[in-house]
């Protein structure tokens, strides 16, 4: 059955009341769109209202086909396995039956011999090849996530709900569902900030303060017309404030005469040459016309303040967020980093690291790579210093700043100046302010806690935090740097980085982010 989703005046609000969504019209047909917007915009919440896991608060959802939606936590018991995410435990237990010769005339009547090959096509579509009896436990992030999508696509829906699918996947796992997105004939709603993915896409919706804007084409022609978009909202921004500065002006010229006339007839009165009574009217007429006319100037005035606030919100939600990276002057012969035959991980009976070897010299940009439990945030860590090597050492000969994927080096009940100063202890209230806005927390922006920020604000503020020190450190360890991020959060830290001109050493999987980056090296474990 072609599946079709339509969303009419759907309104929906935050527990605290908040208003996310505001008389919602969207309606979804046989193809692959991607739900594209800042953090905080609503992606996941539209996706859990349109397969039912929420209610609106106002208007209607209107839905035909089935519809599914990939599970974010697999592992709902610690001894669930493969076939209890597929719910096939008992089919599988009747066929185990029929082959031990010991199935009654019930399960030989309900046997489904296809079943087998089913989930074997259903895993190999995302990737993977696992025995249904494994426990989930026992596989990485990465397998749970594609497991999950394997069970979604072995109940055959007519409508996939995807919620940021290549998230914490390797290589050959985000390269497994492109393929499956790529190859999908029925619909899919799909949010990610993954351009390579978003590629794939046959229209793009992008979510923002303002609304729902629907794009047709892919990511690229999103982009394209973003630009278009921007550029015309400056000019209805430049036009707005030119028509607020006239109306004002005018207004003030407006005052002006009725002030010279308000003068004038005051000592016309005050001379006494015509009767009261004519100057009574001329009074009254001159109060009711100024009271007109200072309605008029008021409404012209509220049209041109308002007419400036929607042309500053588009250029606001179009514009890109920007970072402002100081320099560090790093010297391109300069040691920075000298890692010798480190062996180590996080049970020494079974380290993950083996001797690894490594140098950095200048501001060089290494890229580590490798499967999903290769080991990669592992090596990082040992570096950074968050776990000790069990053999061979390491050296690292600047200032350097770690950002883990997860940001913890912020304390979510501080406030973003607290957290500069904990970071920064020789800092002050004046370099703290100045430091975060530079990264654009301004003004009282700075007071807000950072357990309120969304993905891309606490990349900007972890940043700031590390980058706005003195002297700046001149090599940045970034783990899975673009996870959980915006894709404006995502173009503002490859700008950043562009201009940043000490060392990188990354680990990331998102290939748009790395070519950008412009390695000068790749490490692969």
């Amino acid at each position: 059955m072609l599946a079709s989703v339509s969303l009419s005046d759907l309104s929906w609000s935050t527990p605290d009341g908040t208003p996310l969504f505001k008389h919602l019209t969207l309606a979804f047909g046989c193809e692959r769109v991607g739900l594209v917007g800042r953090n905080g915009t609503g992606k996941s919440t539209l996706l859990r209202l349109i397969v039912g896991d929420l209610q609106p608060h106002a208007g209607q959802i209107k839905r035909s086909g089935t519809l599914a939606m990939a599970q974010q936590d697999v592992v709902k018991h610690p001894d669930d396995t493969v076939a209890d995410l597929f719910g096939i435990q008992e089919a599988l237990a009747i066929l185990d039956r029929a082959e031990a010769g010991a199935a009654d005339a019930q399960d030989l009547a309900e046997a489904d011999w296809t079943l087998p090959a089913r989930v074997e096509a259903a895993l190999a579509r995302c990737g993977l090849s696992a025995d249904p009896k494994t426990p989930l436990a026992e596989l990485s992030g990465g397998q749970r996530s594609r497991v999950a999508l394997a069970a979604l696509l072995f109940a055959e829906p007519d409508c996939l709900l995807l919620d940021e699918p290549t998230n914490n996947l390797d290589r050959s796992g985000r390269k497994a569902i492109i393929d499956l997105v790529r190859s999908w004939k029925g619909a899919a709603i799909i949010a990610s900030h993954d351009r390579e993915l978003l590629q794939e896409m046959d229209a793009i919706i992008e979510l923002t303060s303002l609304g729902a804007t629907r794009y047709g084409g892919n990511y690229d022609v999103f982009q394209a017309q973003k630009a278009i978009e921007l550029q015309a909202a400056k000019h209805d921004l430049v036009h707005a404030q030119k028509v607020h500065a006239e109306t004002a002006r005018r207004a003030q010229q407006a005052a002006e005469r009725k002030a010279r006339k308000d003068g004038a007839g005051r000592k016309a009165r005050a001379k006494g040459d015509q009767p009261k009574i004519v100057m009574d009217a001329a009074k009254a007429r001159a109060e009711a016309s100024g009271g007109a006319g200072a309605r008029l100037r008021d409404a012209k005035r509220q049209a041109a303040d308002d007419a400036v606030f929607a042309a500053q919100s588009a250029v606001e939600v179009l514009q890109p967020v920007h970072m402002d990276i100081p320099g560090t002057a790093l010297p391109a012969n300069k040691q920075v980093l000298h890692v010798e035959g480190v062996t180590g991980g996080y049970d020494s009976d079974h380290p993950i690291i083996h001797d690894v070897s490594l140098t950095i010299t200048g501001p060089e940009r290494v890229c580590v790579s490798g499967k999903n439990g290769n080991g990669k945030t592992t090596l990082l860590k040992l570096i950074a210093g968050h776990l000790q090597p069990q053999s061979g050492w390491v050296d690292v000969m600047v200032p350097f700043a770690m950002l883990d994927q997860h940001l913890s080096l912020l304390d979510p009940g501080e406030s973003l100046r607290a957290n500069f100063l904990r970071l920064n202890p020789s800092g002050e209230d004046h370099s703290a302010h100045a430091a975060l806005a530079r990264f654009g927390f301004r003004a009282d922006d700075a007071l807000r806690k950072a357990g309120d920020l969304s993905g891309g604000e606490r990349l900007r503020a972890g940043l700031a935090c590390v980058l706005g020190s003195t002297p700046p450190p001149k090599l940045l360890i970034l783990d899975e740097p673009t996870n959980h991020l915006d894709l404006d959060a995502i173009e503002a830290l490859e700008a950043a980085l562009e201009d940043y001109d000490g060392a990188v050493m990354v680990v990331s999987h998102d290939d748009a982010f790395l070519k950008s980056l412009r390695p000068t090296r790749v490490v692969v474990l």
